[in-house]
């Protein structure tokens, strides 16, 4: 009966740490996208810049971001973003435009 019970709280755990570790859109949009989304183009909030990105879908919008676009670096100049970041961080922008 042990080994049900330890393998029951190992996945616990696991899953408890997985969701601990999920991506905050938000505080990475603040710290790392921030200082040109809210002074340049397409500024965070503005529905009409970004509706017709938000059409293009978020995976677009993540490989965008990936491999850089317009005066956008890839990664947008944060090379140690997870790919899990850029598509909290997109999530967080797509969110303020609609």
């Amino acid at each position: 009966m042990k080994l049900p019970l330890c393998g029951y709280v190992v996945a616990t755990i696991l899953i408890a740490a997985g969701a601990a570790q999920a991506a905050d859109g938000q505080a990475v949009y603040t710290q790392n996208c921030s200082a040109c989304h809210n002074n340049m183009k397409p500024k965070i909030g503005d529905k009409d810049a970004w509706a017709p990105l938000i059409k293009q879908g978020t995976d677009a919008l993540v490989a965008s971001v990936v491999k850089g676009k317009g005066a956008m670096p890839a990664r947008g100049g944060k090379p140690n973003l997870s790919d899990d970041d850029i598509k909290a961080a997109t999530e967080y922008l797509e969110s303020k435009a609609q």
